[in-house]
């Protein structure tokens, strides 16, 4: 059938407009300055997807000076005229896309970078940035008042970086939704132990200084990462079911030490291996550091970082963020009950594997203990808000609505949910609402008053 010559014009028209329309989406534009998390808008940034870091950093425990360069590979996933890092406070003096040198500008904490040419969507590209400075850890309400990120010791540096300080010692795209494999080489005076995540590729004495390098393999949040540097007693090995494990403890606490964190951690980590899935690193460990001004513990992915000795309850929590936060990790802030309400459970969990407590024992405990009126019950769950993230209402709470999902579904359904989680969800992220949504298909049931009244209403619910 052949066009009339208004229809062929019209066709023209249209088709010319299409190519239009699709060479100005296509045209080179800068990537955003964040992800856009309601919590932290300008952590992470968009238009690529980080893939790995190298970082190479060198720091000085006598002038706390720390230098670094880091080259990220990423991907494009538009075509980029410019992009963002995250990077707190230290001084950028060089940057370089695919080797060549690029301009840069700084912002507040974004390094906002502009290539030589455009960086095609799909492909990708090296970002190198030579940097330095003197780290400061952050503070504030978030994490129960304490500093975090990069912290000195009196002989090294101990990191710990969650939420939103891993860009205090290198530029990144600091977000749990954007996670990347990592080689980490560390250089400091010699005699002092630089500890990071995944396995130990090598360690050399180059003059006066060390050099560690470690290679984290596995996808990893940058709130995970560290360079914890200090002197410490090593013990290697592998655990009963053969996860070779690393254990790094400041000689200071020797003598204080109640808990046989080796020993905890090989027993945890097979543990929850049977329980949780397959453990999704290839070392398990833990680095024990003498740094009483954090006070709290970390799930460094591999290695949880524990600023003095844990208790063993402490540890079968770090370890079991090993699955819950570290392999599956949230994709917003605000899920972050996810993490910390699954571990507090996980607790629970290890209380009844050891003829302590049922873990509804510990649950109508913590029921009861805390009456109506109290604030506790006042943390929305499943929103908790920046400043109030980690509330304890999120650990124990979020544990509580883990113990009635099981006394509602039953316990063959609760722990054939536990590993599909973390199978399906293995080195990526996930929310609430894949969880829930997991918990339907596999229980069969109809769950959302029971998430609605325990993550998202306020007020001590009835039981």
């Amino acid at each position: 059938m052949a066009l009339s010559r208004s229809a062929r014009s019209g066709a023209l028209a249209t088709a010319i407009a299409s190519l239009l329309l699709v060479a100005a989406s296509s045209a080179p534009t800068p990537g955003a300055d964040g992800t856009g998390d309601t919590y932290f808008p300008q952590l992470g940034n968009g238009g690529f997807d980080a893939r790995h870091y190298a970082l190479d950093v060198a720091y000085d425990p006598g002038t706390d000076r720390l230098d670094g360069r880091t080259t990220l590979t990423a991907r494009a996933t538009q075509n980029l005229s410019a992009f963002d890092l995250d990077l707190q406070k230290l001084d950028v003096t060089r940057v370089e896309v695919n080797g060549r040198a690029a301009r840069f500008t700084r912002e507040g904490d974004e390094i906002r970078i502009t290539p030589r040419g455009t960086l095609p969507r799909g492909k990708n590209f090296t970002v190198t940035v030579t940097y330095g400075g003197v780290p400061e850890p952050l503070n504030g309400p978030i994490v129960f008042g304490s500093d975090y990120g990069w912290m000195k010791t009196t002989d090294g540096v101990f990191v710990a970086c969650e939420p939103n300080a891993a860009s205090t010692w290198f530029p990144s795209s600091d977000h749990p939704s954007d996670k990347a494999t990592y080689d980490i080489r560390i250089t400091a005076p010699k005699g002092l132990t630089g500890v990071s995540n995944g396995r130990l590729v090598s360690t050399r004495d180059k003059g006066a200084v060390t050099v560690t390098h470690w290679r984290e393999s596995r996808p990893m949040a940058t709130y995970l990462a560290t360079a914890t540097i200090g002197k410490f007693d090593v013990r290697t090995g592998t655990t009963p079911a053969g996860t070779p494990i690393y254990v790094a403890i400041d000689p200071v606490l020797a003598d204080s030490n109640s808990v046989d964190v080796y020993a905890v951690t090989a027993e945890a980590t097979d543990y929850w291996s049977q329980v949780f899935g397959p453990y999704p690193f290839e070392e398990t460990g833990a680095v024990v550091d003498d740094m009483p001004e954090a006070g709290f513990s970390l799930e460094v992915q591999s290695k949880p970082a524990y600023s003095a000795v844990r208790s063993e309850s402490t540890i079968v929590h770090e370890l079991a963020h090993q699955w819950f936060g570290d392999s599956v990790s949230v994709a917003h802030w605000k899920d972050i009950w996810l993490n910390e309400g699954f571990a507090t459970y996980a607790q629970w969990l290890w209380a009844e594997h050891k003829g302590v407590r049922s873990a509804h024992d510990s649950f109508v405990a913590g029921y009861n203990q805390r009456p109506a009126d109290s604030a506790f019950w006042q943390t929305t769950v499943g929103d908790p808000q920046r400043d109030t993230m980690f509330a304890s209402a999120v650990y124990q709470r979020g544990a509580m609505t883990l113990q009635t999902l099981r006394e509602r579904i039953g316990d063959t359904a609760f722990f054939k949910l536990l590993p599909a989680w973390t199978k399906l969800h293995r080195y990526g992220n996930a929310d609430t609402a894949d969880f829930i949504a997991l918990a339907e298909r596999i229980s069969g049931q109809q769950l959302d008053d029971l998430f609605r009244t325990w993550l998202f209403t306020t007020g001590k619910p009835a039981v």
